[in-house]
């Protein structure tokens, strides 16, 4: 029961956390109401330039909206451009600033691993490989002096050998 009502409560956790990172933050949400308001204004703004050109289509009127929209649109894709180089110089603050410390740490972190196994390897592994060396001759040395009789173990199984113990 108690089991259940803790899966219930981690259960209910998980997704009010996934509703929550589902949610815009205010910057976003700002963001998003100001693009739909340009929206809304350009699309009236070409609605009223239609409107204005099927009442008199003069070609002097239709030159002069014309370049209105493309002035309209230079200051757009300036204002793009701004954002754009504020966007790269925070991405090239975050590289130099942010980055970069912890590229130097994982760097020392690697240094000192390596620095560690080199000791592992020095003062544990090696002895253990020279103990096992010293056990193996002194048993050869045995089995070759008569101490100790030779069993063949590989082929015996081990149902076989706890039969013999």
């Amino acid at each position: 029961m108690i089991e259940e009502e803790r899966t219930i409560n981690q259960t209910q956790e998980n997704v009010e956390k996934i509703s929550v990172a589902g949610e815009l933050t205010k910057s976003q949400r700002r963001l998003v109401i100001v693009m739909i308001v340009v929206l809304i204004l350009l699309f009236i703004l070409i609605a009223a330039s239609v409107v204005f050109l099927l009442n008199s289509p003069k070609t002097e009127q239709i030159r002069d909206i014309f370049i209105i929209f493309m002035a309209l649109e230079s200051l757009l894709i300036g204002l793009v451009l701004v954002v754009l180089m504020v966007q790269l110089a925070r991405l090239i603050n975050l590289l130099q600033n942010e980055i970069g410390p912890i590229l130097d740490s994982l760097n020392q972190t690697i240094g000192h691993l390596g620095g560690t196994t080199t000791f592992l390897s020095n003062n544990i592994v090696e002895p253990v490989i020279k103990a096992n060396e010293y056990i193996a001759g002194f048993t050869q040395f045995f089995h070759a002096i008569g101490l100790v009789k030779k069993t063949d173990k590989s082929s015996q199984t081990k149902g076989e050998l706890k039969n013999e113990q």
